[in-house]
């Protein structure tokens, strides 16, 4: 059986990150991807123009449709918006135990806010104590849990409930992805590249974990393939598309041409 994964986030109209950089991200890990649309934004490389969230309702019945025929080995949230969705996400995953990796967007990188001020709590009382890994950037781990190093915000936020955590490398001085799974302290070593495309490089990252652990890897090993699968898809980058943060490109779609 090919493996599975699910990702649960909101569509990005410009196809650089959400779902679209999560399906590629799935497929170029190996894996069969579905979805569960939580939003759709009017967005393209320059910022985010407008969201539509889904009704709870339908996002359950997407879910529901998903588990109860193709099954699902791992899967990743990322774009959630309001504290309504969260709750209807948070009820079926309790359901359905898989492996789960919370990607926690709050905002774009063009400064959009794509989780809602109210809905921040819900997200840490009703998904982390339900997530295999959380992986905030460095920015989003701060606004979670206050200021430190990368190894006190992964120790806080395993205190926040969540099983481990990944503060990654992308953001600040050090090029680093810092893992804390309870007990150990892991540093993964992140390529950091010069190249003006890295929207979607976050999406990649997290649909590429929860890809790993969809085959079967150990979390440490999953987080070092995933950090790997963001840096080539940042430097395939196609910083040609669009006037703002061109998308990243895990497919090597250029290198096809």
């Amino acid at each position: 059986m090919v493996p599975r994964a699910l990702t649960i986030a909101g569509s990005d109209s410009g196809g650089g990150a959400g779902i679209q950089a999560d399906l590629k991200a799935f497929a170029a890990a190996g894996c069969f991807g579905t979805s569960a649309i939580v939003a759709l934004t009017a967005q393209n490389t320059t910022g985010v123009s407008g969201v539509h969230e889904v009704p709870p309702a339908f996002v359950r019945a997407q879910l529901k449709a998903v588990f109860s025929d193709i099954g699902v080995d791992a899967a990743k949230t990322g774009m959630l918006f309001s504290a309504a969705v969260i709750e209807t996400v948070a009820d079926v995953l309790g359901e359905q135990r898989v492996p789960l990796v919370v990607d926690p967007v709050m905002v774009a990188s063009s400064g959009a806010r794509l989780l809602e001020a109210d809905a921040v709590q819900t997200l840490v009382t009703r998904l982390f104590p339900l997530a295999t890994v959380v992986t905030p950037n460095l920015m989003e781990a701060r606004a979670l849990v206050g200021d430190g190093t990368r190894a006190e915000l992964a120790a806080r936020l395993v205190g926040l409930g969540t099983r481990a955590a990944i503060v990654t490398g992308g953001h600040g001085d050090d090029a680093v992805d810092h893992l804390f799974d309870g007990r150990d302290h892991v540093e993964i070593p992140v390529e950091r590249l010069d190249v003006r495309a890295t929207h979607g490089a976050g999406c990649t990252h997290s649909a590429t974990l929860a890809a790993l652990l969809a085959r079967g890897l150990p979390l440490a090993g999953a987080a070092r393939g995933a950090a790997r699968a963001a840096a080539d898809a940042v430097r395939h980058g196609l910083a040609e598309l669009g006037a703002g943060d061109g998308p990243v490109d895990i497919l090597n779609v250029k290198g096809r041409t």
